[in-house]
């Protein structure tokens, strides 16, 4: 599975570096980047909740089909 934060709507929040701190962290200007090009089948159960979670909506997965 493929995960993308949106940088355009990220808040900076940062409850998905909480979640999963070995898939995000965050970026020198505040906002949360993705550290991983692919998530293992066995994180994308803690991946969809930081995604449920994050309050701007900013966090997609590869399985949404907006995710290249």
């Amino acid at each position: 599975m493929k995960v993308c934060v949106n940088a355009d709507i990220c808040a900076g929040f940062g409850l998905c570096i909480g979640i999963a701190p070995e898939v995000f962290e965050l970026h020198d200007d505040g906002y949360a980047v993705v550290m991983v090009s692919e998530v293992q089948p066995e994180d994308e159960d803690m991946i969809r909740s930081a995604a449920r979670q994050c309050p701007a909506q900013a966090i997609t997965l590869g399985d949404d089909p907006t995710v290249s």
